[in-house]
């Protein structure tokens, strides 16, 4: 088993201050614990034999999740189709929107 690892009150301030945060005496000392056990859960992790193990960098087995992409051939009476679903003005097959500057 590896050796247990304690982070010193000092280094959760440093951690805190990094990430813009102000604890007090009493959070310091719980995260010391809390920071302290979650380093040893990795050091545990590290001592795992992965010998012969394959790399693994998504276990779904998925190789695309996206569609093929297919041509359409573009209708002109499509476009009306499309002007119709709106409920803002038409001018000359658009669509008037309202002024943003």
């Amino acid at each position: 088993m590896s050796q247990q690892t304690i982070i010193t009150e000092e280094e959760v301030r440093h951690i805190a201050k990094l990430a813009k945060l102000k604890l007090s005496d009493d959070e310091v000392k719980k995260f010391q614990g809390e920071l302290s056990n979650i380093l040893n859960l990795v050091g545990m992790l590290e001592e795992a034999d992965t010998e012969g193990v394959e790399e693994t960098s998504q276990v779904t087995g998925l190789t695309n999740v996206f569609g093929a992409d297919e041509v359409e051939v573009y209708e002109p009476q499509q476009e009306d189709k499309l002007l119709e679903c709106s409920t803002l003005p038409k001018t000359d097959h658009s669509i008037q929107i309202p002024k943003i500057m």
